[in-house]
């Protein structure tokens, strides 16, 4: 049999094109993570109660992107200053920052119907235990709330199943004010935005829904010093819009500290 000899030449150009291609059809096929459930009743006890000792002692903590100003018309709802929160159970980023935000809003009111999922197994950070805000109803007397997940973490295609659906005004914030496409956005009430994690996700790598909410309540933990000093910028924030009520908690030495991080 008479042997082919490919030139090394070729050889180099094939590869090159494997690489290309590669690289052209972006990230692994996505894959479900597992499936949202009902939050915990100690996970939730967790996350809306870090004691006020523990949020002063870590003031700012390791936050390194906090929200920046936001010039748009007065974001509300009701008669009260509204958070508008958009987002997808699948993104890693979101489910960093959902931990902070429950700890921030768990100070101005109370969360009922709260979920815990993950983010995407087939992502960066993957598989990253967070909870939801789809299903989730937020009272207040200081703050309205509204949390969208559109999608899930369960593969659809080439994508995830569609989840929540943004009404046409939320769309239209959504699309004049997040330039970067990127997720999660929150408007805090028309004056300050969050685009992507406050803190870095790496921390909550490899641990339990449990595991994190626990360490939340231990000052020295880097889940702690990124979600907690995230949730102290956020309720300093959020304090600009209350009128810097429950005065109890826009006093505190922590989200003092958080004050200084904020902009405009």
């Amino acid at each position: 049999m008479k042997r082919v000899v490919v030139p090394l030449s070729v050889v180099v150009l094939l590869l090159a094109i494997l690489v290309v291609v590669k690289v052209a059809s972006g990230p692994d096929k996505a894959k479900s993570g597992t499936a949202a459930t009902a939050a915990s009743g100690s996970v939730i006890a967790d996350v809306t109660s870090v004691p006020l000792s523990v949020l002063n002692t870590v003031g700012a903590g390791s936050i390194t992107t906090p929200p920046t100003a936001l010039s748009a018309p007065a974001l509300t709802a009701g008669g009260l200053p509204r958070v508008l929160y958009v987002g997808a159970e699948y993104c890693p980023y979101c489910a960093t920052e959902r931990w902070a935000m429950v700890v921030a809003l768990a100070r101005f009111g109370t969360f009922t119907g709260l979920g815990q999922t993950e983010s995407s197994p087939s992502d960066v950070y993957p598989s990253t235990q967070t909870l939801t805000f789809h299903g989730a109803t937020y009272t207040s007397s200081y703050l309205s709330f509204t949390g969208k997940e559109l999608e899930s973490n369960q593969a659809s295609g080439s994508g995830y199943a569609p989840l929540d659906t943004l009404s046409a005004a939320d769309q239209a914030i959504v699309t004049k004010y997040n330039s970067s496409g990127g997720i999660p956005f929150v408007d805090i009430g028309g004056k300050y935005l969050i685009s992507g994690a406050s803190y870095d996700p790496q921390v909550l790598q490899g641990k339990t829904h449990a595991q994190i909410a626990a360490a939340l309540s231990d000052p020295t933990s880097a889940i702690a010093k990124g979600a907690d000093g995230t949730a102290n910028v956020i309720t300093a924030a959020l304090c600009q819009l209350t009128g810097n009520k429950p005065a109890a908690v826009c006093t505190s030495a922590g989200v003092l500290a958080g004050a200084k991080k904020l902009s405009g």
